[in-house]
């Protein structure tokens, strides 16, 4: 009997909305689990097993000092690791906390912030351990997920798409907001993944699923600002779930000293 592929699935700091994507697969997850054994999951079950594991999900950014040091224990038990959405790509939307001040910020939530045992920073996975696998998205596209599980229990590398949002615009018959309404619309420079949700019921896109590679940042800023949008406007949109990708902060910093 040949063994089947152990499955486990990690949080960190998060909201879970990635882990409940898998979930929420419903009959493709039905067929997953003919193909693995789920063996870590405290989402969904109390049978928590311990490692090695063949394939690790991996949600959640990094944020103290324990999760720093779990995270080397997941990789050790992990043969191969994927990192799930916009918190374990890129920090996720508390990585905000880099450009405001940590401790004013904890004064303000919890009542009795010197309990509160916090990084000053919130990274992603990568900067910790190697990651074999990133599947970009707040949250991620369950479709996506189940293709690239299924991809390695099969023995080959994950292929998702990597062009940007507005080709699934145009796939969809979208007017293009910004030639048409310039509104500030992030579609050209962030990956697919969404289905162009955004821009079909005629808002632009919020970059949820992270920069494309390439992400043109600096020609499509240009353009924005040509048509009136002001850097106090474009830094939030910038700064978002996905704040702390490379792109993103970098473009944002450089307006951010346009807007001061």
């Amino acid at each position: 009997m040949v063994r089947r592929p152990r499955l486990a699935v990690f949080k960190f700091a998060s909201c879970d909305g990635c882990q409940l994507s898998l979930l929420d697969a419903e009959d493709e997850l039905l067929e997953l689990c003919d193909r693995v054994d789920i063996a870590h999951f405290a989402e969904a079950s109390s049978d928590l097993q311990s490692g090695p594991y063949d394939v690790a999900l991996v949600e959640g950014s990094i944020t103290t000092d324990e999760d720093a040091a779990r995270i080397l224990r997941v990789r050790r038990d992990s043969h191969f690791l994927i990192t799930i959405g916009a918190c374990a790509t890129a920090g996720g939307i508390q990585a905000l906390r880099a450009w405001g001040d940590l401790d004013e910020w904890v004064a303000s939530v919890y009542p009795r912030p010197e309990f509160i045992q916090t990084l000053a920073t919130s990274t992603a996975i990568a900067e910790h351990v190697h990651v074999d696998f990133e599947l970009h998205g707040c949250p991620i596209n369950h479709h996506q997920l189940i293709d690239v599980l299924i991809a390695v229990t099969e023995g080959r590398r994950p292929n998702v798409p990597s062009h940007s949002v507005c080709l699934d615009c145009k796939r969809r018959g979208n007017v293009c907001h910004v030639v048409t309404r310039s509104i500030a619309c992030l579609g050209p420079i962030t990956n697919s993944g969404c289905g162009a949700i955004c821009p079909t019921y005629n808002r632009g896109c919020y970059g949820c699923y992270g920069p494309s590679q390439p992400a043109n940042t600096s020609s499509l800023l240009k353009r924005f600002q040509e048509f009136g949008q002001r850097a106090d406007q474009l830094v939030p949109l910038l700064r978002s779930f996905n704040a702390a990708a490379p792109a993103f902060r970098h473009a944002s910093d450089q307006l951010a000293i346009l807007k001061d």
